[in-house]
């Protein structure tokens, strides 16, 4: 029997497990990527993109802490665009469309070029225990991994069913196996489960489309990308393609319900309600006569299309009919049918912050097993076990995101404190500071605190620091000196001629001033790179918003700085209802912030918590 000793050990080698392992190995752990087959390391199981409205937030902060899906995301993106860029930069999105293959390569170049990482082939049948503690795994061939701590990334892998129509087999994706012995051991913690589903369009053959008709979406001429560290495109630009659904189609769909595999029975799994299938989209949506759709190409060098918008679990003969009643699809040709596939899930509210498992200390969890839906909340996920696991085999404490630093910390939360219901997916309405939380400074958010653990390389320290020095300069510039009305009308900026004095920073954050017009105004400013110009811009803008949202920031921390002992026993409370009681024991909030976002936990009942825990820090203390 083989034995081989690690720090950490990464179950399932998908966005999770791979962001997992490289933030571990980052944090000189001797790490463990152990997958079924190397090939599957940077696979994209469903539509080739990454980014978007919340998840390009995500990637961004995943890159500011040395991750690895942004910068391999913008080797392999073939089209960028900047979702909302009309709006304010809070609620703007980075996205790309990527290569699907030049993803995968260039995943898999990095982890095999990562310091402290090994990739080991090989199919986790159980956990190895010490008492209650998991220190461990077992293999399918009998062979025994040992390490302090394991992250468990299964993704739809656990019990997965894959239906097409009325036909269901087993698989963890489409061509591979589901994990049923891991599950089976799972059974044996006792852990809340549930089963949620997911679902992919029909693939098409590109050559098959008749694209001369069609509407054309080009990327942005001056691409948005999501490194901090890279500075241009690499791949070839593409375009995409935009269709329509029609009467017709609806009609061919409304016949065939009671054969789609959700609308005839043979799923009990939720969906998720913001990225439905187009049977979905036809029931909710009655009074719609059409839906757009996205021919998105899978690659450069691919003529596989996948077509965003039209997710389904319909037989394969009434996806074919459904297609070809589309504009351009007439003669289109499927080469891999759309189906739903249906899996377990772990209640996350039984997960501590750092996403570790009280009941099998030394096991943590991340990704689709914790309820949530897409590659960036899986990849975030990843990242904050792989470095809580680091840090506890190194004998450090677990860093801890919050709401108001990061929308890693939102997610965080959502999930450990109120659950999923549907598959989470992230969203910039989900952040109460999200005027801090922009896509453009995750880097000043969480680079000092990457640097502060140890999972930044020497050259994204390098970088940081020179580009927070010239942000400093230039904010310096801007602030030394104070300007009368008049001065700046001057250089033909409208202004109140109210007689108050304003620095340059408060002057940048009047509407339609851009750092350019000031030069003329303080001449030193002509010097100042183009990058730092746009982000002092974005500062200044949201400055006094900030300031004002602080109060609301400190009373949260305030809240956070309360914690609750894992072991309160809510049912002793008196005051509470037996409900509210149920679901803090079951939410075991950390502190009196989480308490407050349990659903149903009103102010009184916080206010009786706070009580309680202010007497026995009292009766300690005496």
């Amino acid at each position: 029997m083989k034995h081989s000793k690690f720090d950490v050990i990464v179950i399932g080698a998908g966005h999770a497990g791979t962001e997992a392992a490289h933030a571990a190995a980052r944090m000189g752990a001797e790490t463990a990527l152990v997958t079924l087959s190397a090939s599957d390391i940077g696979v994209m199981s469903c539509n080739p993109a990454i980014g978007g409205l919340g998840k390009g937030h995500l990637v961004r902060e995943i890159d500011a802490l040395d991750g690895v899906m942004g910068r391999v995301a913008d080797r392999a993106g073939i089209q960028f665009r900047l979702l909302n860029r009309r709006k304010g930069p809070a609620v703007q999105g980075p996205r790309t469309q990527v290569d699907r293959a030049l993803y995968r390569a260039e995943m898999q170049r990095e982890t095999h070029e990562q310091e402290n990482l090994s990739v080991v082939i090989g199919e986790v049948v159980d956990f190895l225990m010490d008492g209650s503690r998991v220190c461990g795994v077992k293999l399918v061939d009998k062979s025994e991994l040992h390490a302090s701590a394991v992250i468990l990334t299964s993704g739809t892998f656990l019990r997965g069913v894959i239906h097409i129509g009325d036909v269901s087999r087993p698989g963890g994706r489409m061509g591979d196996r589901p994990s049923v012995k891991l599950a089976e051991r799972l059974d044996g913690f006792n852990l809340p489960l549930g089963r949620l589903k997911t679902g992919t369009p029909p693939r098409l053959d590109g050559r098959t489309i008749d694209w001369s008709d069609l509407e054309r979406q080009d990327g942005d001429e001056d691409p948005t990308l999501f490194s901090f560290l890279s500075t241009s495109v690499v791949a070839p630009q593409i375009s995409c393609g935009i269709t329509h659904t029609n009467a017709r189609t609806h009609e061919i769909i409304e016949k065939n319900l009671s054969r789609s595999a959700m609308y005839g029975g043979h799923i009990d799994g939720v969906g998720p309600r913001y990225c439905p299938s187009i049977e979905d989209k036809i029931v909710r949506f009655a009074d719609k006569d059409s839906h757009q759709i996205f021919l998105e190409p899978e690659g450069v060098n691919d003529h596989t299309i996948y077509p965003n918008g039209i997710s389904t679990s319909l037989p394969q003969d009434v996806q074919q009919k459904y297609v070809r009643s589309i504009k351009g699809l007439e003669a289109a040709e499927i080469l891999q049918p759309g189906y739903a596939i249906e899996y377990d899930y772990v209640d996350p509210r039984v997960l501590t912050s750092s996403l570790s498992l009280p009941e099998a200390p030394g096991l943590y969890l991340a990704g689709q097993i914790n309820g949530t839906t897409g590659y960036e909340e899986a990849a975030a996920q990843g990242m904050v076990a792989g470095l809580n696991a680091a840090l506890a085999v190194s004998g450090r404490e677990p860093i801890h995101f919050t709401r108001a630093d990061s929308y890693i910390g939102v997610m965080i939360d959502d999930l450990t404190t109120r659950g999923v219901v549907e598959p989470y997916r992230m969203f910039t309405s989900r952040a109460e500071f999200r005027l801090s939380l922009r896509a453009d400074n995750a880097d000043q958010r969480l680079t000092p605190l990457g640097i502060d653990i140890g999972c930044v390389s020497e050259n994204r320290k390098s970088s940081f620091c020179n580009k927070m020095e010239k942000l400093t300069a230039a904010k310096s510039t801007l602030s030394e000196k104070t300007y009368t009305p008049k001065e700046v009308r001057s250089i033909g900026i409208t202004i109140n001629q109210d007689g108050n004095r304003r620095n340059g920073m408060a002057i940048l954050a009047f509407p339609d001033v851009s750092f350019d017009d000031l030069v003329p105004l303080i001449p030193n400013l002509a010097t100042v790179d183009l990058d730092i110009r746009q982000q002092v811009e974005r500062d200044a803008l949201y400055a006094n918003y900030i300031a004002r949202q602080q109060k609301d920031v400190e009373a949260m921390k305030r809240d956070e700085s309360y914690e609750i002992p894992q072991d309160f026993d809510y049912f002793t409370l008196e005051g509470l209802s037996s409900e509210m009681k149920q679901k803090l024991s079951q939410a075991r909030p950390a502190n009196i912030g989480q308490a407050g976002r349990v659903e149903g936990v009103t102010p009184a009942a916080l206010t009786l918590l706070l009580a309680r825990l202010r007497r026995g820090q009292r009766l300690r203390k005496a």
